[in-house]
């Protein structure tokens, strides 16, 4: 038996700890947050339980269908038919199949080919190393030309990358359209899948099986520092109070970790510095009404200032409409800092934009969350740029949602890292 700390009680950070316990570890996890989760983690929306940033499932998404069916949750899964809208310069269009594409009045007809067949290629491509080597902005003027970039993407880019907008690699957007690009019925109908009663159920069911097997499960409890002496892990601090451990492994945001585990190698750390987040404010409204019948809507409108929104109501029925309004930006802008109040009065303004029969009657109740970290910045080359996750510190394991590059954030994505750190315990 081998003592293992766990940094970090989201889904990747509970799986570990899963197979952890499943494989004889005595298993310890510590979480600065009172609830355990992370970013698939409930809140209270008015009486209804629910994420505080919105997660689904795709059919490509094997490890978690895995996990739920090693964890008993198998049942837990829905499948629904989901569309997918563009609200362009103030009108509504659909989006997401071929005939979609061919009535769009904003693009020409070469402009239409050359979007679908990249569209198509995308689910077919499995050799990423080439992309990995451009910028996403110029693999999709490439293929879209210069008009079907002024009009799909540019916007989407600047309001979810801001400075970083010329800066991200190909590989991370090819990743992003084959993975919903393979969760199809047909050619014709998107299907997208979510859990039955939430993300939650599978937290819930996680911190059931750890704390069975003897695991412990420490909220509230942030690490200050995790202790190195001649090359290998010793312990770490949590709450003022050192533990012993000789295997760790962190899931918290990359760019923490040079402030968390001084005892790295200087350029270990400065390759962790190097690293760069972009934060995000979800806000999320419970409606009376339906926004739109879209579960996505992409968005370029001179007068909303976010690239799009989720109507999470149209995948996962929950009585009420829930729309989901994710600011991305990084912290330093100005925007970041704002009220609650504000941010929920300007989203909701936008939503009376994109549906002008909506009330202020029509809110129900809103809320939002904040992340510091949210969404990696992956430039070309960042596949070099990542330290490796097995660090040079022996008993020491470094991961969180850059490590799943150049797949985007996800829970599937973050069950597979999980599961692959537990098997190096030993």
């Amino acid at each position: 038996m081998v003592k293992v700390a766990v940094i970090g009680a989201g889904a990747m950070g509970l799986a570990a700890a899963y197979h952890l316990a499943k494989a004889g570890h005595q298993v310890d996890v510590f979480e600065a947050d009172k609830v355990a989760g992370g970013m698939a983690a409930h809140f209270d929306l008015g009486g209804l339980s629910i994420e505080r940033f919105y997660h689904f499932v795709c059919k490509a998404d094997q490890p978690t269908f895995d996990l739920l069916n090693e964890i008993g949750l198998k049942e837990a899964m829905r499948w629904r038919p989901t569309a997918m809208g563009y609200f362009y310069n103030g009108r509504l269009y659909p989006w997401g199949d071929p005939i979609s594409l061919l009535t769009f009045p904003h693009l020409g007809l070469i402009s239409k080919i050359r979007y679908g067949l990249m569209a198509f290629l995308s689910t077919k491509r499995s050799d990423w190393s080439k992309l990995d080597k451009i910028t996403a902005d110029k693999w999709l003027k490439d293929w879209c030309g210069q008009r079907g970039w002024d009009v799909l993407w540019d916007k989407l880019f600047a309001l979810k990358f801001f400075e970083y907008a010329d800066k991200i690699s190909a590989a991370w957007m090819w990743t992003r359209l084959k993975r919903v690009g393979t969760s199809r019925r047909n050619l014709f109908q998107e299907e997208l899948g979510y859990i039955e009663g939430g993300s939650e159920t599978l937290v819930k069911r996680l911190v059931e099986r750890i704390e069975a097997m003897n695991g412990r499960i420490h909220l509230g409890a942030p690490v200050s520092e995790v202790h190195i002496e001649n090359g290998m892990v010793t312990g770490l601090t949590a709450g003022g109070v050192r533990h012993d451990f000789t295997h760790i492994i962190s899931t918290m945001p990359l760019p923490l970790v040079p402030k968390l585990i001084p005892g790295l190698p200087a350029p270990v750390k400065d390759a962790y510095a190097r690293l760069e987040n972009i934060g995000v404010v979800c806000v999320v409204h419970k409606l009376k009404h339906s926004v739109t019948k879209n579960f996505w809507l992409n968005i370029n409108d001179p007068a909303i200032e976010i690239p799009g929104i989720v109507e999470f109501s149209n995948l996962r029925p929950v009585g009420d409409t829930v729309v989901y309004v994710p600011y991305y930006m990084p912290i330093t802008h100005p925007k970041f800092a704002w009220s609650d109040d504000a941010l929920i009065a300007e989203s909701f303004g936008y939503l009376k934009r994109i549906n002008p029969n909506l009330q202020d009657s029509d809110r129900i109740t809103s809320a939002l969350g904040r992340l510091k970290y949210a969404q990696p910045i992956c430039p070309p080359g960042f596949r070099d740029m990542l330290p490796p996750i097995e660090s040079e510190i022996r008993g020491l394991q470094i991961a969180d949602t850059s490590s799943y590059y150049p797949e985007d954030r996800g829970i599937s994505e973050g069950v597979r890292v999980a599961r692959e750190m537990a098997a190096r315990v030993q």
